[in-house]
């Protein structure tokens, strides 16, 4: 068997474009002809996959599952609106958002096998890259489960099922009955997804944002000139205002906004004859995050 050099590796890299480790396997593969591995490479996607990876992909797909008491939310990224709508790119989501019911991580997601495939979910994803011609990126996974309850979902203007650009898993715990529960937990479901709340509640909320405006508004109300009393008064009092702002358990009840969230769920308890109280939620949106490419307008 021919010696596969760090030298032969490289120039391998250099004509094809993809990973090292690709390579080495490429060249163990070929008994170390340079010709044959290109071919190998390009034969199974990978260097056409490596040439598109530098390029920003922020459209694509949230993807959504709830069963019973568990669910997963998947964020697939490609480049264009015009491949998030293209079936085999549906397809891919919907069958790794399923899978991602059982993945530890989403490193464990990539390394599991597509039912029907004979692939990964790492090897069909650079797949549909070299064939479909984008860049394309499993970007975050997230999962949450209840131990007795329900966990209701909701996707935001989906294009297809448990497809689109907003998810939102809502979970719920009560030994009440879970279909009604699950029918509350959707309508919880939309209201995260349109008050984008931070946390559950305010002691779950970042430390650090706590106190960066806690520094704001102790500097505003200083301003005001009043009595050093006063103005904690008046901190406090626009902190809780903030809690009602981010804190979903705070927040004004979209479907009623005579009540918050907390005594929706409270008197949802009531109607189930058995406590009621949400353990958590997830909320992706498609892109959030991504340094989007600016089209230069001049």
């Amino acid at each position: 068997m021919a010696e596969i050099t760090a030298a032969l590796v490289k120039e391998l890299r250099e004509i094809s474009g993809a990973g090292m480790m690709d390579c080495k396997k490429a060249l163990v593969e070929n008994n170390g002809d340079l010709d044959q591995s290109v071919d190998w490479l390009r034969k199974k996607g990978l260097a056409a996959a490596a040439k598109k990876a530098g390029r920003v992909a922020a459209d694509g797909l949230v993807g959504m599952v709830a069963e019973g008491t568990e669910g997963a939310l998947v964020e697939v990224n490609c480049e264009t609106d015009f491949v998030a709508r293209n079936e085999h790119f549906q397809g891919f989501v919907t069958a790794v958002a399923r899978l991602a019911l059982k993945a530890p991580d989403i490193e464990g997601l990539k390394a599991m096998q597509l039912p029907g495939e004979g692939l990964t979910v790492a090897e069909k994803l650079t797949q549909l890259v070299a064939t479909i011609g984008e860049n394309m990126q499993l970007r975050r996974m997230a999962k949450l489960s209840v131990s007795d309850g329900a966990v209701a979902a909701y996707m935001h203007n989906a294009i297809a099922p448990g497809l689109g650009k907003i998810g939102v898993l809502v979970g719920l715990e009560s030994t009440g009955d879970k279909a009604r529960l699950a029918a509350f937990g959707k309508q919880v479901a939309m209201h995260v997804a349109a008050a984008k709340p931070q946390a559950l509640s305010a002691d779950l909320l970042d430390k650090a944002a706590i106190e960066r405006e806690r520094a704001i508004y102790a500097d505003q109300a200083a301003a005001s000139g009043k009595p050093v009393e006063i103005v904690a008064k008046m901190v406090e009092g626009r902190l809780r205002k903030y809690y009602e702002e981010v804190v979903l358990l705070e927040q004004a009840y979209i479907h009623d906004d005579k009540v918050r969230v907390k005594q929706a769920v409270e008197q949802t308890g009531k109607e189930l004859g058995a406590p009621a109280r949400i353990s958590g939620f997830v909320r992706f949106t498609l892109g959030e995050g991504i340094d989007k490419e600016q089209a230069d307008a001049a």
